[in-house]
């Protein structure tokens, strides 16, 4: 950042004024860390000379041993694009108007994680059910570590409860999916001809129909090659929905040119299976007993109202740290 040519490229200055505060925020966080074990070992040392610091070393310990949990905890978050912002597609599956419910309800409840975290969101694109719920939604998630965090959730949900919609009051199961990409940096360049695009502009829309743009601004884009389709609709004019919805596409396509790297099956390629019976990763149940299953860890919670108010934030890290581990298992069929 001393280098007086810098700001020649404003992007590429933000891109390392970007780089550096990671690095300042780490390193601030490991020098709170050696300074937390070095006054455990004053402490320690002044037990040992008859000193009565009991109460105190053990204050010290215990936030010590919080550091270092957190500290291990990051670490998990360690992959290439795992800092990064989050984009989020949330699409219905199996249960018709149920399913559009349901994934209305985990749309809510996703939203209302990122507020407990105090991410940044922005809904790009949704498209409303027919009856009520949603058929699908984009979100654009902007926190550090948004994708680390959200790349645990990536799979096939469902829902197990007595349908509000069949009027014997049946019980309903209904099947929801999330995905999720890394919003790339500006300094990576995909290319994308204009020649494999088709872009249709329509008029946004809201729930039920409602026209909320009297103009055709929002923006859908084709990419022939890849068979990719993304919408943007949020925001006020053509260009910038464009805008957007280029970003989401250019995501997209580094993720999968990624997966073709890789050239094995990841947690995203797992997570991209019919949306259906046999494919779901956690399974949520209202009715006839209420409990959270994760089906790749075992973990359950029988607070499924907590759940869904957007407290996820341990059922996240015991998928990370299955994952760090190893031991992140398949999803399993059944009702358990």
């Amino acid at each position: 950042m001393a280098d007086p040519d810098i700001w020649k490229d404003p992007e590429a200055a933000q891109n390392v004024q970007r780089r550096r505060k990671r690095i300042e925020t780490d390193l601030e966080y490991l020098k709170k860390l050696k300074t937390q074990e070095d006054d455990a070992r004053v402490l320690m040392d002044w037990l040992a000379q008859g000193e009565d610091v009991t109460k105190d070393l053990t204050t010290g310990l215990d936030a010590l041993e919080k550091l270092v949990e957190h500290a291990e905890f990051q670490k998990m978050l360690g992959g290439e694009h795992d800092r990064a912002n989050a984009i989020v597609s949330i699409n219905s599956g199996e249960g018709g108007t149920d399913s559009q419910d349901w994934a209305n309800m985990l749309l809510r409840m996703y939203l209302r994680w990122c507020d407990r975290r105090g991410f940044a969101h922005t809904i790009t694109d949704i498209q409303a059910g027919e009856e009520a719920g949603i058929k699908s939604a984009t979100v654009m998630v902007q926190g550090e570590y948004a994708y680390g965090y959200l790349s645990a959730e990536m799979g096939v949900h469902r829902l197990v409860r007595i349908s509000p919609f069949d009027s014997n009051a049946r019980r309903q199961t209904s099947f929801a999916s999330l995905f999720a990409w890394p919003e790339i940096d500006d300094d990576i360049k995909i290319e994308v001809q204009e020649k494999d695009l088709r872009v249709d502009t329509y008029r946004s829309s809201g729930a039920g129909g409602q026209h909320v743009n009297v103009t055709d601004s929002a923006v859908r884009i084709t990419h022939f090659p890849s068979g990719i389709v993304v919408s943007c609709q949020n925001e006020r004019s053509q260009i910038r929905n464009r805008e957007v919805a280029m970003k989401v596409l250019k995501s997209r396509l580094y993720d999968l040119e990624l997966q073709k790297q890789r050239a094995k099956l990841d947690v995203q390629e797992a997570g991209k299976m019919k949306i259906g019976f046999g494919s779901q990763i956690r399974s949520y149940v209202l009715h006839p007993y209420r409990m959270v299953k994760d089906l790749r860890t075992k973990y359950e919670v029988g607070d499924v109202d907590r759940i869904l108010d957007g407290d996820l934030d341990d059922i996240m890290k015991a998928t990370l740290v299955a994952k760090a581990k190893g031991t992140l298992g398949q999803a399993v069929t059944g009702d358990d």
